[in-house]
């Protein structure tokens, strides 16, 4: 396990975490500072654990607003899959009742040549 210290109002903290992911540690150790010291900035003193509740509920509040959005993403991703389905199925539907016409169109020319050859004989 690698280990970094991470500063958050002004205190440093020891932390561990896997091989690799120090740096990743570091920049959200960085971002929750940033919500205690707006925090302590619009409110003051209110106390270490305080701050750092109110900080908490900060970044829940945040996930909670961006679940929500992936959940209506995913939805509309889901809506849009279903109308491509239905589009290629109507699209394959189009090529063969195409296919079929072409096919039929085709057959009509071959027996005219035929009978234009009888004839002409």
């Amino acid at each position: 396990m690698a280990q970094v210290t991470v500063s958050i109002d002004g205190k440093q903290y020891r932390m561990a975490c896997d091989e690799g992911q120090e740096e990743h540690l570091i920049d959200l150790a960085e971002r929750f500072d940033r919500y205690v010291s707006h925090l302590k900035d619009s409110f003051g003193e209110i106390g270490d654990q305080r701050l750092t509740v109110m900080a908490g509920i900060m970044v829940m509040d945040e996930l909670s607003e961006l679940q929500k959005r992936v959940k209506g993403m995913e939805s509309e991703v889901l809506t849009l899959r279903k109308t491509r389905d239905e589009a290629l199925t109507k699209a394959d539907k189009s090529d063969s009742v195409m296919t079929s016409a072409l096919g039929a169109l085709a057959q009509r020319m071959e027996d005219l040549t035929a009978t234009l050859a009888i004839n002409k004989a």
